[in-house]
């Protein structure tokens, strides 16, 4: 029977939202599963200390070394990285990292075949990249290279030469070029950033809006659906991210309303396009194989497809129900995975 640890940086996994719904469809699909912390791995006698579910309670018991990890969390001090990287060295892991907004960018631009579905980016090093893409596209987006749920991101839109209007969180504040790129430097000196065109996806009723294709492997390592969601933003605000006050709709409800008569061939458009991005993206690493990808993606009024980032880590909405079909994936995954290593 396979075994599959779920390792995670806190003790308590009642503090962990997906720690009970994984216990409950692993033993559904009979399979074992338990959870625990770095601190919980005996190096020495390659065993760990987890805790599983029964009856409603979580209890302790001593495991050897799993089939499969499924790395929920990343460490969070250099001990529990070195034993992060013992185990990862020994035991196969179902999530990797994809890097941050520019590696991607650049993996995707040198791998070609999506690369017309990028948006014109540049690293932000200077104030001067950042005057150059304003002078080609008037409206620019810049976001933080390691952000995360849209915190730091802000538009700008170049009204003249000596004029720039700023958009931070709904937050409208006119720039002097000047003021303009002390703003700018003072960002740079506490985070690293990059620039793009700013792609205009609005709904009929003026909401920034993308969606997320949520794509997993299923029992044959095979990349399959598991949703797509529309992503609206509040009016005046330039993301749509659900954790930045952005809600979210039925994919058909909102296709229906703001395409009408195109509302199949975009769904369909959508979906052809979440799985054959994901196996072309996981080509671009070499011996990674990743378990879910997030992809965010908005259309312009043209109906083309642009790619506005991936991640490896993507949550989901709380107003679907799917969170059982997608730890179902996962665990049917996690078989694959203890099969072939």
């Amino acid at each position: 029977m396979t075994l599959i640890g779920m390792l995670h940086h806190r003790a308590d996994p009642r503090k962990v939202n997906r720690a009970y719904t994984f216990s409950v469809v692993a033993k559904a699909e009979g399979v074992d599963f338990f959870y625990f912390t770095p601190g919980n791995v005996d190096v020495e006698e390659n065993t760990i200390k987890g805790k599983y579910y029964d009856n409603g309670e979580w209890h302790e018991k001593l495991y050897p070394f799993p089939d499969v990890i499924y790395n929920a969390s990343p460490p969070f001090s250099e001990k529990a990285e070195a034993i992060i990287d013992y185990l990862y060295d020994r035991i196969p892991f179902t999530s990797h990292s994809v890097g941050d907004k520019f590696s991607v960018q650049k993996r995707i631009e040198q791998g070609g075949k999506f690369s017309h579905h990028l948006i014109p980016t540049r690293d932000l090093d200077n104030e001067d990249t950042l005057f150059d893409m304003l002078d080609l596209y008037h409206n620019v987006v810049v976001k933080p290279i390691a952000g995360h749920q849209g915190k730091g991101i802000f538009l700008i839109e170049k009204k003249d030469q000596e004029t720039f209007l700023v958009n931070e969180g709904g937050n409208l504040q006119t720039y002097s070029r000047e003021q303009l790129r002390y703003l700018v430097e003072s960002r740079m000196n506490e985070n690293i950033y990059l620039v793009q065109k700013f792609i205009t996806c609005l709904t009929k009723a003026g909401n920034v809006f993308d969606f997320r294709l949520h794509v997993q492997k299923d029992g044959k390592g095979e990349w399959v659906v598991t949703a797509i969601f529309p992503r609206i933003g509040p009016l005046e605000c330039i993301t749509s991210n659900l954790g930045s006050g952005g809600s979210t709709a039925y994919l058909e409800d909102f296709l229906q309303k703001e395409f009408e008569d195109e509302w199949f061939n975009i769904k369909k458009t959508l979906e052809y396009f979440s799985i054959n991005f994901s196996k072309h993206f996981e080509s671009l690493y070499h011996d990674v194989l990743f378990d879910e990808l997030g992809i965010d993606v908005g259309i312009d009024k043209n109906h083309k497809i642009w790619l506005f980032e991936v991640n490896w880590r993507p949550g989901a909405p709380i107003i679907y129900n799917f969170e059982l079909d997608l730890v179902r994936n996962f665990i049917h995954y996690a078989k694959y995975l203890s099969e072939i290593k």
